[in-house]
C-alpha cells in the first residue's frame, strides 16, 4: 500500500527536554514541565499566545490523582483561553494529533508536550493497568516479566542472545555520554537478573522527566528554524491486545507503519527508536529493515534515559534536533506504548538541502 502524502507541509521548528532524573521530589509536575515549555518557546520566540493549538501526553495513573493533566496547563497558561487537547498516552501521540490538527488547516502552530514522574511509585506495577482487565492484569504481570518474555522469544527462535542484548545496553549507554540530559550515561556492566534473560543493563532506569517540541506550517516553519525537520510522513498502529497471539519476536504494527509513512520509500541515516529494553531494539530494527549504516539511538534512546509519557516525544525532538543541527538529512523517529511494544508509531523526518 503507498504511504499517503500529507496535504501541508509541518515541521518540528524546536525541541526542548529536561535533564533526566532518578528522582525529582522537590518539583511537582509543572515546575518540572515549565523550564521545558520556557525553553521550546524561547528557541522559536513565539509566546503562548502565538500559538495556535496545545497538546499533552501523560499519565493519571503515574500521578495517582484523576484529571492532573489539568494542573500542568498551569505551566502553559490556559488565560486567555486556548486551543487544547490531552491523550492518555506518550507525548509521541499528542504530536500526531497536533499534526493533524495543522493538516486540516485548523492551526499554523502548535506546542506539544509530555511528562511523567515515575519516582513517586512501583512503575513496574503501573503499567500492568495497560492488560487486559479481565485475563492478564489480574495475574499482576509486571512490565519487565513481560519484556522478559519478549526477549527469551528471541533467544529461543535463534535471533539474539544474551551477548547481542548487553551490546545493544553498551552502545547506547556509550552514545549517551554525550548527551547532557540522559540519565544513565557510559558503559556498565551488566548486572545481576531482574528476570532472566534481561540483567539490570538490558533494562530502562527509572526516573522523571518532561520533553516539548513545537510544530509550524509551510513557510513559518522557516520564519522560527534555520533548518525545519520536515514531517514526510507519521502513523501508528496496534498489535492484538492477547499477548498469547502475537509473535513477540517480530511486530507487524511497526512495520506498517513504516510503510504508510514512508520509511521505505529511500534510505534513512538516522533512527531514534523507542526501545526500553535491549530485546525490543533487536525486533524493532528487524522490522524497520535498519542495517549497520544507520545511526541508531545516537542520543542513548530510552535505555539512557526513559521518562514514562515523554520518551517516545524525546525520540521524534532528538531525531529533529539532528536535522536541525545538519547531523541528518532524513531520519526515523518511532514510539511505542503498551507491553512488548503493542502500539508504535513512525514518523519520517527530512530537512532541507
Amino acid at each position: 500500500m503507498a504511504p499517503t502524502s500529507p496535504a501541508r507541509d509541518v515541521a518540528i521548528v524546536a525541541f526542548a527536554q529536561s535533564d533526566h532524573r532518578r528522582r525529582t521530589d522537590e518539583l511537582s509536575e509543572v515546575e518540572l514541565l515549565m523550564p521545558v515549555l520556557h525553553q521550546v518557546l524561547d528557541a522559536t520566540g513565539l509566546k503562548t499566545s502565538d500559538i495556535g493549538f496545545t497538546c499533552s501526553g501523560s499519565s493519571d495513573y503515574l500521578a495517582g490523582r484523576a484529571f492532573s493533566f489539568t494542573m500542568a496547563l498551569d505551566g502553559v497558561g490556559a488565560w486567555p483561553p486556548i486551543s487544547e487537547s490531552h491523550v492518555e498516552m506518550d507525548g509521541a501521540w499528542a504530536l500526531y494529533e497536533a499534526w493533524v490538527k495543522i493538516l486540516t488547516g485548523e492551526a499554523d502552530t502548535a506546542l506539544v508536550y509530555g511528562y511523567g514522574k515515575s519516582s513517586p511509585g512501583e512503575v513496574r506495577d503501573v503499567l500492568t493497568r495497560q492488560l487486559d482487565p479481565y485475563y492478564v492484569a489480574p495475574l499482576w504481570p509486571d512490565s519487565v516479566s513481560l519484556a522478559a518474555l519478549q526477549a527469551q522469544a528471541l533467544v529461543d527462535g535463534g535471533h539474539a542472545d544474551e551477548p547481542a542484548f548487553a551490546a545493544v545496553a553498551a552502545r547506547s549507554r556509550d552514545a549517551a555520554s554525550s548527551n547532557s540530559h540522559a540519565q544513565v550515561r557510559g558503559s556498565r556492566a551488566q548486572g545481576e537478573y531482574v528476570v532472566r534473560p534481561l540483567r539490570t543493563g538490558d533494562c530502562p532506569p527509572v526516573g522523571d522527566g518532561a520533553a516539548a517540541v513545537i510544530l509550524a506550517a509551510g513557510e513559518r516553519a522557516r520564519e522560527l528554524c534555520a533548518r525545519p525537520a520536515w514531517i514526510r510522513g507519521m502513523d501508528h498502529r496496534i498489535e492484538a491486545h492477547s499477548l498469547g497471539v502475537r509473535d513477540l519476536t517480530d511486530s507487524p504494527s511497526t512495520r506498517l507503519a513504516a510503510e504508510r509513512a514512508g520509511v521505505f520509500e529511500r534510505p534513512v541515516d538516522t533512527a531514534e527508536l523507542h526501545a526500553p529494553f535491549t530485546s525490543q531494539e533487536v525486533v524493532l530494527r528487524k522490522a524497520l529493515r535498519l542495517g549497520d549504516e544507520v545511526a541508531v539511538n545516537p542520543s542513548g534512546g530510552a535505555l539512557a534515559a526513559n521518562p514514562v509519557m515523554a520518551a517516545g516525544l524525546v525520540r521524534l525532538g532528538e531525531a529533529a534536533a539532528r536535522i536541525h543541527r545538519g547531523e541528518s538529512d532524513r531520519a526515523l523517529a518511532h514510539a511505542t506504548s503498551g507491553p512488548c511494544l503493542q502500539q508504535n508509531l513512525v514518523a519520517v523526518l527530512e530537512g532541507e538541502s
